[in-house]
């Protein structure tokens, strides 16, 4: 371990709004790949087998919080690392944190016995990024024929990390089904849900209230903590 004042030439990542890591409930983040062939500081042997190096205490979180150190500016502090880099321009990453503010949206889905294998929503915004809802009426996958299944898709490029809670409404009480999850969307995995929301029994029976006149009601709230570009 050494200091010295010229920063990181090869990849620089930024965080922004670090206090809000903790709250965001973010205990760890992997950064985008980039090319390397050689170290030129601490010389490690990666393999298939021993695929990481690192520092388990490469600063102490007291140090790091104290502005007058000069690492946490502004709420925002780099991290970086030099490699010899097959490319030549350095290669930058962003993980911004966001104060969460919660977007809710709801579809009344009439004709729901008619719906075929999938109902598909339009693109909605929310956290200033794009989504859609589908929905299997007869289940997805593993679930097809026993449960209802419902995905939240994300339509944009990046990562966000996204907190969704969605629910079947009932339409006579408060007793609603409701599930919520907490994932990283991205374009490669642009999608998460559940593949048996509720049991097919249980939403076809005219006496629990969730079709009535052959109506559902789907609610959802999203709220974005995390962008990383």
């Amino acid at each position: 371990m050494e200091t010295r004042e010229a920063s990181p030439a090869h990849f620089l990542f930024t965080i922004e709004s670090f206090s809000l890591l903790e709250n965001c409930g973010i205990d760890k983040y992997e950064t985008k790949e980039f090319v390397a062939e050689t170290t030129t500081g601490i010389t490690r042997r990666f393999l298939a087998i021993t695929s990481e190096w690192g520092f388990s205490k490469f600063i102490s979180k007291k140090v790091l919080s104290d502005t007058s150190n000069g690492y946490l500016v502004d709420d925002n502090c780099v991290f970086g690392a030099e490699v010899f880099v097959v490319k030549s321009s350095a290669v930058t990453g962003c993980l911004s944190l966001k104060n969460e503010i919660h977007y809710k949206r709801d579809w009344k889905i009439s004709n729901f016995s008619q719906l075929g294998d999938v109902w598909k929503s339009e693109e909605f915004c929310a956290g200033d990024h794009k989504w859609r809802i589908w929905l299997f009426p007869n289940g997805n996958g593993d679930a097809t024929g026993r449960g209802v299944s419902v995905f939240l898709y994300y339509v944009g490029s990046g990562s966000v990390n996204a907190r969704d809670t969605v629910w079947i409404k009932n339409h006579f009480s408060d007793e609603h089904i409701e599930r919520t999850t907490t994932d990283w969307f991205s374009t490669s995995s642009n999608n998460w849900g559940w593949p048996s929301f509720t049991e097919l029994a249980n939403m076809n029976d005219p006496k629990k209230g969730f079709i009535v006149k052959d109506c559902l009601h789907l609610d959802i709230e999203i709220s974005v903590r995390a962008v990383a570009q």
